[in-house]
């Protein structure tokens, strides 16, 4: 009798359905199912990056500059806004579905093997990783931006064993129920990604302790520690795009242009020419590629404007430190505009201190419900908090939108934040509504 292939809803349903199994922070598992598979990860090229804020974006800016350079680049992101296939891409395509739904039935094989044999059941994101592994040395890549899920040392990426280069962004205070309560503490979490004899490019940090922190692993490693200077002056920030010149101990680059917004994205573009600079040495990448690379790099959700009248931006400002980020973008770009904030924030999030920080840049706020989610508030925490904070609550994120507009005249700004998973949620959202104009 013939087997029937497993569709791309049921790899979907088996991916979700290990949720149940938790967040384990440790390697034993997810090495144990790479074992069972033939261990796809050795023997890709990983540019593996960890942080609490910019990761994304580093890693949009690294993908498209190996891109540009004429290499097959595999990326690894997480969460997704709209779609599960968003976070295993190559050359900036989603796997498909058939893609998808074949790996997940041979991982799906292997984890039944590996319970038989009395080990235990791999988490989401670790069934997700080996994914992602199986697909990449599938499609041969030549490169794989690997981003970290949680942390660092016991995420499932870690068991990247030599990478070519480690990326430490910006690190600041996010889950600090499983990472440390002290930013040194979480810094320590996120040097875990770093190995033996690698190169490792510290971006620009808020907190002075983190490159003690940093500093000490790398020398226990014997890893050489790149730290990205504070050298660029921005020459045109609009919302239309960003123009700066930078200079770095190996070199001097004019009119940089980046279209994804904010001072801080100018930054994590540092880091991708930091990683040029160490690339280069290796393989033959032309600065031109630098240079495209960072003009036609994307990353949707991060002040990304999606419509002009009135302006709606979505913003995946998610702990206090994106939020600090946002408010000063909406100063700079928005200064002259009414803002009507909507607000969605999971409950392990430092809400208070993240509504106060919107509340001081946006006239009206509206709080709402992050769809589909274990870690959202109910209705009634939601109501109390919007209560407790003076600003006003909408249920459903849909009605919160709409109402949103409602309160606009054309020359107005409409700002949805507080949780990538809300972004996400009201990007699909409005792309229907849009669609239907």
């Amino acid at each position: 009798m013939l087997k029937m292939l497993m569709t791309y809803e049921q790899a979907l349903d088996f991916i979700h359905s290990t949720y149940k199994f938790g967040t384990k922070l440790g390697l034993e598992n997810i090495t144990k199912l790479l074992e069972f598979m033939g261990n796809p990860q050795k023997g890709l090229k990983v540019i593996h990056v960890a942080g609490t804020n910019g990761k994304g974006s580093t890693c949009a800016f690294i993908n498209q500059m190996l891109i540009e350079a004429g290499f097959r680049v595999g990326l690894y992101t997480s969460p997704f806004l709209e779609s599960f296939n968003e976070r295993i891409k190559l050359n900036n395509q989603p796997i498909d579905n058939q893609e998808l739904a074949s790996i997940t039935e041979f991982v799906k094989e292997r984890i039944e093997e590996m319970i038989r044999q009395g080990f235990s059941h791999p988490t989401e994101f670790e069934v997700v990783t080996a994914i992602g592994f199986e697909f990449f040395k599938r499609k041969n890549v030549d490169f794989v931006v690997l981003e970290v899920g949680l942390g660092g040392r016991f995420d499932a990426t870690n068991v990247v064993e030599n990478p070519e280069i480690c990326v430490i962004t910006s690190i600041g205070f996010d889950h600090m129920d499983i990472l440390g309560s002290t930013i040194e503490k979480i810094a320590f979490e996120k040097a875990g990604i770093i190995k033996q004899n690698t190169k490792v490019i510290l971006a620009l940090q808020r907190y002075e302790k983190v490159k003690e922190v940093i500093s000490k692993v790398c020398k226990e490693q014997n890893a050489q520690l790149i730290e990205v200077e504070r050298n660029y002056h921005v020459l045109k920030n609009t919302l239309e795009g960003i123009v700066f010149d930078c200079v770095t101990p190996k070199g001097i680059y004019k009119n940089l242009e980046i279209k994804l917004l904010g001072t801080h994205q100018v930054e994590n573009a540092l880091n991708c020419v930091y990683v040029y600079e160490c690339l280069k040495e290796k393989y033959d990448i032309k600065t031109e590629a630098l240079i495209k690379g960072l003009l036609n790099a994307r990353w949707n959700g991060r002040f990304e404007v999606l419509i002009d009248t009135p302006l709606v931006v979505l913003d995946g400002a998610h702990n206090v430190d994106g939020m600090k980020v946002l408010v000063e973008n909406c100063k700079i770009y928005l200064n002259d505009k009414k803002i009507v904030a909507v607000v969605g924030i999971l409950k392990d999030k430092e809400y208070e201190k993240m509504i106060s920080l919107i509340k001081s840049v946006a006239q009206r706020v509206i709080f709402t419900l992050v769809p589909s989610q274990k870690r959202a508030f109910s209705e009634k925490e939601a109501l109390e908090i919007s209560h407790k904070c003076g600003v006003e609550f909408v249920p459903d994120f849909r009605e919160a939108i709409k109402y949103a507009l409602g309160l606009c005249n054309e020359d107005d700004a409409v700002i949805i934040c507080g949780s990538l998973y809300l972004v996400g949620a009201a990007r699909g959202f409005l792309k229907s509504m849009l669609s239907r104009l």
